[in-house]
C-alpha cells in the first residue's frame, strides 16, 4: 500500500498530554501542531484516546499495574471500534520513560497498521524499578515503528543507540507563527518569560532569571513581564522578592492571543 499517495486515517496518541487536555503546555501545543500539519497535509487524524500514561514515580508499582489496566480498557475499546475499519496508520507523539504507549504499539501489531512515532527519547539513567519497564516499552514501540521522527540530534543520537536498526528522520522543531503576526513593537529593558509555573526545570528556570536580574546593577533599567501560572506560583514568586516589586509584572496564565 503506497501511504503517501493518499489521503490517511491517522490515529494520533500522545501518551504524556492529550491535545484536549485542559492544563496548557508546551507538550500539548506541539500535538496540536503536528495534528495540524498532518491535516494540512490532507489526512484526517482522530485522538483516539485521552488516557494519560504517566508514571511520576520509578517506585509506584501500585500505580503502574492500575494505569496497565486502564490502558487495557481502553485497547478493548478500540479493538472494538476498529473491527471492520482499522486506520491506515498510528502515531504516538512523545514516548518516554514516564509515559509510554501502552495503546497505539499493541494495536499496530494487532490490526497490522504502520506504526509512527515523533519525539520519542530512551535515558539509560532512568531505568529503575518501574521506569525499567516503561522503557522497554519506548524501546520496543521504537523497534516497531517505520519511522521515529526526531527533533533533536540528541534524541536520535539515544535512540540510535538504544535501539540499533531503528529507522530513525530528522524533522525540524516548528511553530505555529500566524498567532504572532501582530506588527513589532521592541521596548529597550522590557524581558518577557512565558512558562508553567512548576517544580523542576521549570522551577530552576524561574531561579535563574531571578538570579540574573539581581546581579544586574542598580542603574539598569529593564522590567520583566511573566506569563504564566500554575501549582508552584507562591514558591516562583518569592524567588523574585529581593527585586524591585514595580519592575516585575505578574500577568498569570494568558491565551496565545495575549502573549
Amino acid at each position: 500500500m503506497d501511504l503517501a499517495a493518499r489521503r490517511l486515517r491517522i490515529a494520533f496518541y500522545a501518551p504524556l498530554k492529550s491535545p484536549d487536555h485542559p492544563v496548557p503546555s508546551g507538550d500539548r501545543q506541539m500535538a496540536r501542531m503536528l495534528i495540524a500539519c498532518l491535516e494540512h497535509a490532507g489526512h484526517q487524524v482522530d485522538v483516539i484516546s485521552h488516557l494519560r500514561a504517566y508514571s511520576p514515580s520509578s517506585d509506584d508499582r501500585t500505580a503502574w499495574l492500575r494505569l496497565q489496566a486502564e490502558a487495557g480498557a481502553e485497547r478493548r475499546r478500540l479493538t472494538g471500534l476498529w473491527q471492520t475499519s482499522p486506520p491506515d496508520l498510528i502515531f504516538c507523539y512523545h514516548p518516554y520513560y514516564k509515559s509510554p504507549d501502552l495503546i497505539g504499539l499493541a494495536l499496530s501489531r494487532q490490526f497490522a497498521v504502520p506504526y509512527v512515532t515523533c519525539e520519542a527519547s530512551y535515558s539509560a539513567r532512568r531505568n529503575l524499578g518501574v521506569w525499567a519497564e516503561t522503557q522497554k516499552t519506548v524501546c520496543a514501540g521504537v523497534q516497531h515503528s517505520a519511522v521515529n521522527l526526531c527533533f533533536t540530534a540528541r534524541d536520535e543520537a539515544g535512540l540510535r543507540s538504544a535501539v540499533p536498526g531503528a529507522r530513525l528522520a530528522r524533522i525540524p522543531a516548528f511553530i505555529d507563527m500566524s498567532g504572532f503576526d501582530a506588527p513589532s513593537r521592541p521596548e529597550p529593558g522590557h524581558i518577557v518569560s512565558v512558562a508553567m509555573m512548576r517544580g523542576g526545570d521549570k522551577f530552576e528556570s524561574y531561579r535563574h532569571i531571578a538570579a540574573a536580574l539581581a546581579a544586574m546593577p542598580r542603574s539598569t533599567d529593564w522590567r520583566l513581564s511573566v506569563a504564566g501560572d500554575g501549582p508552584a506560583r507562591a514558591e516562583i514568586m518569592g524567588l523574585f522578592t529581593s527585586l524591585p516589586p514595580e519592575r516585575v509584572d505578574w500577568l498569570g496564565a494568558l491565551p496565545a492571543t495575549e502573549v
